[in-house]
């Protein structure tokens, strides 16, 4: 497979269906994702999330409703995404949003197992 330019992965189109509730982003290499606002915001790149380090991160509960309030530009290599529970320091680069389409299942279902094993939950 050819490796991933820059390039590639520029935008497309970003925007917020109605309910607010996923962010659609379209890249020029062709692919197109519907990220759920709960994915997003459970897998905020923030320090305040994710740590300083892989064993730092958090698993974020009780996100299954949450909204994007708003979306804002970073420069043109990112987003920053503000969510209705008042997180807003993730900032997403156009590379990250493309990994989180591509991976999307895979890193759902590991944030279920985790909410799981923890006796936590989306609600």
């Amino acid at each position: 497979m050819p490796e991933q330019t820059s390039t590639d992965l520029w935008p497309t189109e970003v925007r917020l269906p109605e309910g607010r509730d996923a962010l659609i982003i379209s890249f020029e290499n062709g692919a197109r994702f519907e990220l759920p606002a709960e994915y997003l915001r459970v897998e905020s790149p923030s320090a305040e999330v994710q740590g300083h380090a892989p064993h730092e991160k958090k698993i974020v509960p009780g996100k299954r409703h949450v909204r994007i309030s708003a979306v804002e530009p970073v420069g043109n290599y990112a987003l920053r995404i503000v969510f209705d529970d008042g997180h807003n320091t993730g900032i997403y680069p156009w590379d990250t949003l493309h990994s989180y389409g591509l991976e999307q299942d895979k890193k759902f279902a590991a944030y279920l197992k985790a909410l799981e094993e923890r006796g936590l939950s989306r609600e």
